[in-house]
């Protein structure tokens, strides 16, 4: 169970300062061979019973101790580390880190990215007896499950190493493990299937030519990250240049429009949310010349003739329409004017429930950058402005969807 469920997630593996971090390392063993990837973060107190080389060691990657560490901040920071991961770990979790963590405190390398972490959140307590069964811990115990992104794991009841014996053992790995994946698989985008597009297309002139755009995808990266921390299976067809990570996702390479096409209509039938964030070319010369051309060939250049590229999103809504059951059809217009009355137009000519629109000429907003302001229109009439890095927005706007779509759309609607 635990390696289909794990392989490929990002897990981040916050240890607290306690005796039963040292099984912490095992836990870290034990995910890297269900195939997760793996992350550690470490409070100043767990450095006293296992150091930060043993972890990196464990994990294939260097530690965060502090926050704001430069070279950690430089690399893979706090804040990188709570964008990064699909599932925060903490075990140990003890009695004075569980206190911090419901005080929403950010004065460790633990709950420092915790605070920032939108994702599920798997706590493993180990403490003594008595602090376990103390009121103060279980009301903050209480008060973390209350929210539903927290789950906890155990303490297991046995001896204890102070001597005692009762509630407060770390859970056994395996245990921890199932929890994992439970975890993952119980996020609001569970069973659901998500298919993106990203980045641009190429039209070929000749073999060394093309027309296309600025787009690198990752907009549509992030979106389809995003969803994936969700616990969706998620599909994504690629366009050339966009770089992704394929752990996890089921990416499918594509270069014209037409393969995009081919693509997205193979596979929309079975999507819970087809999300087109793809810039697609909207021309294509032609005619394919077989070589490259010269410059002695200048009249037949000047002529150049273009033909409209096949209409994906057009298509895919075609295909699906009057379907028992369709998703939920998202698409993304970048415009240069007349932002939000473009838009609207797109959003009722193709069929769309949903599009989000950028001015791609604001600073900060364009293509290739790592922030975006979009403006999120739905067919019902509603508006929202979102701003932020590229994973914000995604995060945002899954939230707006899931709020507005809590199950796949019908063909009633």
């Amino acid at each position: 169970m635990e390696a289909s469920a794990l392989g490929g997630r990002r897990v981040a593996v916050g240890i607290g300062g306690g005796i039963a971090a040292y099984k912490a390392c095992e836990l870290v063993r034990a995910l890297r061979r269900s195939g997760a990837e793996v992350r550690v973060a470490m409070t100043p107190a767990a450095q006293a019973f296992v150091t930060p080389l043993t972890l990196q060691s464990l994990s294939g990657h260097p530690v965060l101790t502090e926050p704001f560490d430069a070279a950690s901040e430089a690399g893979f920071g706090h804040l990188a580390l709570a964008r990064w991961a699909e599932l925060f770990v903490v075990a140990p979790a003890t009695a004075d880190l569980l206190a911090r963590l419901r005080a929403g405190m950010a004065n460790d390398a633990v709950t420092t990215p915790l605070l920032a972490f939108r994702g599920p959140v798997l706590l493993a307590p180990a403490m003594n007896v008595a602090m376990w069964e103390n009121a103060v811990t279980r009301e903050n115990v209480a008060a973390l499950v209350a929210a539903d992104r927290f789950r906890v794991v155990g303490p297991a009841t046995g001896p204890l190493a102070d001597g005692d014996t009762g509630p407060g053992r770390l859970a056994e790995v395996e245990e921890i493990l199932r929890a994992c994946a439970e975890a993952l698989s119980a996020g609001p985008l569970a069973g659901r299937r998500v298919l993106v597009t990203a980045g641009p297309t190429r039209e070929f002139l000749d073999p060394v030519r093309f027309l296309s755009n600025p787009s690198t995808g990752k907009m549509g990266v992030a979106v389809a990250r995003a969803a994936r921390r969700r616990g969706a299976q998620v599909t994504v067809v690629a366009g050339p240049g966009v770089e992704i990570d394929p752990q996890g996702l089921e990416v499918v390479p594509v270069v014209s429009a037409a393969e995009l096409r081919d693509a997205v209509l193979a596979r929309v039938g079975e999507a819970d949310f087809l999300v087109a964030a793809a810039a697609v070319s909207d021309w294509r010369p032609a005619e394919r010349a077989a070589q490259k051309r010269k410059k002695a060939d200048a009249p037949a250049a000047e002529s150049l003739r273009l033909e409209r590229t096949p209409d994906v999103l057009a298509e895919a809504t075609e295909a699906v329409r009057g379907a028992a059951r369709r998703p939920v059809l998202v698409g993304f217009a970048a415009e240069t004017e007349k932002l939000v009355e473009h838009a609207s137009a797109k959003l009722l000519r193709k069929g769309l429930d949903v599009i989000v629109a950028n001015d791609v000429t604001r600073p900060g907003a364009g293509f290739g950058t790592e922030t975006n302001a979009v403006t999120v229109l739905s067919r019902s009439g509603d508006r929202r402005e979102l701003s932020g890095t590229k994973g914000e927005v995604a995060e945002l706007l899954w939230d707006l969807l899931l709020s507005a779509f809590p199950q796949p759309a019908r063909a009633s609607r």
